[in-house]
């Protein structure tokens, strides 16, 4: 176990291979454009020892003055247990001012949410694999540059936050599709590169059957090719994924500092990775 003196820097491009060396280290996924598409929606933090290595990691993703997500939060397994963690919360929470704050934790994570003021929300369910051929489906179409208006409202309705910069930011490097009913955007889902392959997310739709669409529209276009998708666990999409290709690997629990005492949103909605940015 190292015991070497950290200091905190605001996290900035040149500290982007060292926080890819921490992901590799954990596990994760992440290329260095994952980390840098992070970093362009958030404000972070690095924790640096003495030798000028990269040892921690946070990032807080502002959704303007509704909400914020932590995310990208790892300590080098050298240097656990000693509370550089709750040193990069501390600092996440300051980054967040007033902000109602949400994050997906792991089961190793959880007593540290819990002892500051983190509770469950609900469980994530990752899915992932090689995907085969499929049908498109009727009715779902490529976006427009038109319908991101109408997307950004969806997604505000259905996540109770303003994420447009985020909705303009996927619509850059990845794609959307949409339903439409009666001329107007019902319902949406998005593609974009990330880690093995692509990730799917998020999907914005009122019923089980308009959710399933829009993510056969992507599967339908990228036979043979990885692909991932975050789901709720009550969503009712776990055995239909599995079936298309997409086994079920792992997840995560949600949670949200205060609990947010609101009404579920109409809309199920498919997080996207922490894996907003994770």
């Amino acid at each position: 176990m190292r015991t070497l003196q950290t200091q905190l820097e605001r996290f900035g491009e040149q500290h982007l291979e060292g926080a890819l060396r921490l992901s590799r280290q954990a596990g994760w996924p992440h290329r260095l454009e994952d980390w840098r598409m992070a970093l362009s929606l958030s404000d972070g933090v690095a924790a640096i020892d003495g030798d000028g290595e990269v040892v921690g990691t946070v990032f807080v993703t502002p959704f303007k003055t509704d909400a914020a997500t932590i995310n990208m939060v790892i300590v080098d397994e050298a240097m656990r247990g000693q509370g550089l963690g709750r040193k990069l919360m501390d600092a996440a929470f300051r980054l967040a001012g007033s902000r109602p704050l949400r994050l997906i934790a792991t089961l190793e994570g959880l007593p540290l949410y819990e002892k500051l003021g983190f509770r469950q929300t609900g469980t994530i369910r990752q899915h992932q694999g090689v995907v085969g051929e499929i049908p498109s489906p009727a009715g779902v179409e490529p976006a427009s540059p038109a319908d991101l208006p109408a997307i950004i409202a969806l997604d505000r309705a259905a996540c109770g936050a303003d994420r447009e910069r985020m909705i303009v930011c996927l619509a850059t490097i990845g794609e959307f599709a949409v339903l439409r009913r009666n001329g107007h955007v019902d319902a949406f889902a998005a593609l974009r590169p990330f880690g093995r392959g692509e990730v799917i997310g998020p999907v914005v739709a009122s019923t089980l059957g308009d959710a399933k669409a829009l993510v056969s529209h992507f599967i339908a276009k990228r036979p043979g090719r990885f692909l991932r998708v975050d789901t709720g666990a009550d969503a009712g999409l776990a055995d239909w994924l599995a079936e298309n290709g997409l086994a079920h690997v792992g997840g995560g629990i949600t949670m949200a500092r205060p609990v947010e005492h609101r009404a579920t949103p109409a809309a199920t909605t498919f997080a996207l990775a922490n894996q907003a940015l994770g």
